[in-house]
């Protein structure tokens, strides 16, 4: 048999083996087209999550409260002009035509009551634009003496008005909906804009929200995904100078990235905030595979071999650290399933594939490549100067050990510094339309976020109950006096209204009825008063049961949200009633969750720990090199969540899931070195020599892959949607840690704990 034969298909065929490439991305490509966009905030929910469960039964009773604000801010700083009020009733009339709208909520429409001879009067506050100014005074006097307006609808500054507009969204995926809701909520934006001009107009809201989660996703897969492949492939020309390497990685890339994307549809997972991102994660982590391959070939060039034998010599020593390496990332991106956000898990599915489809392809379609378009030998890397640091570490290793352990020691310190901390509202960064508006909100209004608390008699009428009307009034004066809250919107201010309007607006009345039956009959005739469209279904369910208190609170963190829902239902529980509290929102939603996930994600960190630790003592079969392995991939994650507590140490939602993520990318570098140590060894060379083979087989391939890796994490971290973009960085952060991990504390360990008793020889494979 000829020694041709003996050669695997993909190098005896090259050209065969790229036409079979081909087809079988273009039949995975065919399931591209199932694949669809959500970029509602739901999909950072399980269906059976208990605050999304929660929040879906709360819609179910009252009115939904997905909406579109108009924060309307003058520049003359105060709302009470003629033209700011005309400006908010010609809003108000244009949000009733947004599509899916159900309720318009304004200073102009606020449903003003008064006593006249005897009689309830319910009617606008501005029933039509003013004419002139003399109605201002009387205006302000009702909003300053009006607690369901003041501080809701108009700032306690009185700079700022807002009309809000509820929204019934679809229910499944409520993007299309989103994106058209939004378009229209702009447009009336810029028609208002065009014809006040002395305003600015700010729109929020949860979906507006919604609409910058899809906002933000569209500008990552515009920009940041042709920024990163430019970007990669010049840095790769660069560095191992050669055009055709750039180009050949770059098919490997795109051959990942088609097939995981065309699977991914055939399995129906669809593309969200968290998953177009898979791409560039891919995109680097293929890379790396073929920086090594092609690496490997030029190292094999320098030592005289031919460009076939080359090609031949880079794969079999490169197979298996490819392989493990492949796994181990994998393994680690498989345990985003243990992630409590169904996005993040999509995102971990879906680069674990690509990344064993990158190991699969740079182990063949590359070096298919390669024979077709040898390399030159005049590009031949030299590695002189990682033989000289090879040589430094070993002369000094005990001190180098003793410097690198104290210093990680230092730096880890700093991850004390880190909490847990989500604020939904702020995923986006200043470049978002939307986060400035957030940032105005909370200027002025102090916050956009809510807690709905609903509180449930489970009697018909139950409401009109003195007892727990007391005991609603209580709560709600409770909820007003918390420093982080900052408006109520209670029922009970509505009664209190009532009571006086039917006592002749005499401000002696403006308490609760004290008789139930009476507390009905007034609820009863305001209910027969009120507009199609402004009734009280977004406070009283349908059969008057059950309650809503909306509080109105800053935009705080997940630990001081969830804490103000414990406090609130402990103080409610402490009136030792027979009613019973729940509490939902958005807002409350996100910050559970993140609590939720990092818990889980503690779990997938250990078992990915585990699972990696145990394939690379498999692997190397050696106990000793699997101890130093699995110190080595553990000092990186300190470092860098180290780092991260000196510069922020607020944890987001992303960021929770970044240690399970990195485990199995920082592992590579230690694979390859311990390999190539390895691989010395059993050629009978001392610890000491065989630190110094290691860096000189594969110090460049460690330290372009990482640059490479920094580069793509690098364009993640440009992102404007925060979660992407602290991914990247703390990722970043991480890699270029293991980087010097692997140069400075793996090699001075190897070097001491190394002796020169002559290992076993074996067979390398």
């Amino acid at each position: 048999m000829s020694h041709k034969s003996k050669k695997p298909f993909y190098l005896a065929f090259p050209k065969a083996s790229l036409v079979f490439t081909l087809l079988v991305m273009a039949l995975a490509l065919i399931g591209a087209q199932n694949l669809y966009f959500r970029g509602d905030y739901k999909v950072f929910f399980e269906e059976s999550d208990p605050q999304r469960m929660a929040f879906e039964e709360m819609q179910n009773v009252f009115n939904k409260t997905e909406n579109v604000a108009f924060m309307i801010v003058p520049k003359s700083n105060d709302v009470f002009n003629q033209d700011t009020l005309n400006l908010a009733y010609d809003i108000t009339e244009a949000a009733w035509q947004l599509p899916l709208s159900t309720r318009v909520e304004s200073i102009s429409n606020y449903q003003h009551t008064y006593d006249l001879d005897g009689d309830l009067i319910v009617e606008d506050l501005l029933f039509e634009k003013l004419q002139n100014s003399e109605e201002l005074a009387q205006i302000e006097k009702v909003v300053d003496s009006t607690p369901e307006i003041f501080g809701r609808l108009v700032s306690k500054n009185k700079e700022a008005l807002v009309v809000d507009t509820t929204i019934q969204l679809p229910e499944g995926d409520q993007t299309k909906a989103v994106i058209e809701i939004a378009t229209a909520a702009k447009a009336i934006k810029a028609e208002m804009l065009e014809r006040y001009p002395d305003h600015e107009i700010y729109l929020t809201g949860m979906v507006i929200m919604n609409d910058a989660f899809a906002v933000a996703a569209q500008s990552d897969a515009e920009t940041l995904i042709p920024a990163m492949f430019l970007l990669i492939f010049v840095s790769i020309a660069i560095i191992v100078r050669s055009v055709w390497s750039a180009v050949f990685t770059m098919a490997v890339v795109i051959a990942s990235i088609a097939i995981t994307v065309g699977l991914t549809g055939w399995v129906g997972i669809y593309l969200s905030t968290a998953t177009v991102n898979a791409p560039t994660m891919i995109t680097t982590l293929a890379v790396a595979d073929c920086i090594h391959i092609i690496v490997g070939v030029k190292y094999f060039l320098s030592k005289g071999f031919s460009a076939h034998n080359a090609i031949e010599q880079s794969v079999k020593v490169n197979k298996k650290p490819i392989f493990i390496t492949s796994v181990t990332t994998a393994i680690g991106f498989l345990m985003l399933n243990f992630s409590a956000v169904p996005v993040l898990a999509h995102l971990g599915n879906m680069t674990a594939l690509g990344v064993m489809l990158a190991c699969v392809f740079s182990l063949t379609v590359l070096p298919s490549m390669l024979v077709l378009k040898p390399l030159s030998s005049g590009s031949a890397i030299n590695n002189t100067l990682f033989v000289r640091w090879g040589a430094f570490v070993v002369k000094n290793h005990k001190v180098l050990l003793v410097f690198s352990l104290s210093t990680i020691v230092i730096i880890s310190a700093f991850a004390m510094n880190n909490r847990l901390n989500d604020v939904a509202v702020k995923y986006f960064d200043e470049r978002s339309t939307f986060r400035q508006a957030v940032d105005v909100n909370e200027k002025i209004f102090g916050g956009m976020s809510n807690i709905d608390f609903v509180l449930y008699t489970d009697t018909p009428y139950g409401i009109t109950k003195n007892d727990f009307l007391s005991d609603v009034a209580l709560f709600s004066e409770w909820l007003s006096k918390r420093e982080e809250v900052n408006h109520v919107l209670t029922f009970t201010d509505t009664l209190k209204r009532l009571n006086k309007n039917m006592n002749g607006d005499d401000e002696a009345f403006h308490v609760i009825p004290g008789d139930s039956e009476l507390a009905s009959q007034y609820l009863l005739l305001y209910e027969m008063s009120l507009p199609f469209g402004l009734d009280l279904g977004n406070q009283l369910d349908i059969d008057k049961s059950a309650l809503r208190v909306i509080a109105v609170i800053e935009n705080l963190g997940s630990n001081e949200i969830t804490q103000l829902e414990k406090d609130a239902k402990v103080f409610f529980n402490s009136l030792e009633n027979k009613y019973r509290i729940e509490a939902a929102s958005p807002p409350l939603m996100f910050a559970h969750i993140g609590e939720r996930n990092m818990k889980n994600m503690v779990w997938g960190s250990v078992l990915a720990l585990a699972l990696i630790s145990g394939l690379i003592l498999f692997a190397l079969r050696s106990i000793k090199l699997g101890a130093a392995s699995l110190v080595t991939n553990l000092l990186p994650a300190a470092i860098g969540f180290g780092v991260w507590g000196m510069v922020s140490g607020e944890i987001n939602m992303a960021l929770s899931v970044v240690i399970s993520m990195t485990m199995g990318i920082i592992v590579d570098d230690t694979v390859h070195f311990l390999s190539k140590y390895q691989t010395a060894r059993k050629e009978n060379k001392s610890a000491h020599e065989s630190v110094i083979f290691a860096f000189s087989s594969v110090g460049m391939a460690l330290t372009t892959t990482t640059i490479v890796l920094t580069l793509g994490f690098a364009v993640l971290a440009s992102s404007s949607f925060m979660l992407n973009a602290h991914m990247g960085i703390l990722t970043i952060i991480i890699i270029v840690a293991a980087l010097i991990v692997d140069f400075i504390f793996l090699p001075a360990l190897l070097a001491w704990i190394g002796d020169d008793r002559q290992p076993k020889r074996e067979s390398y494979t």
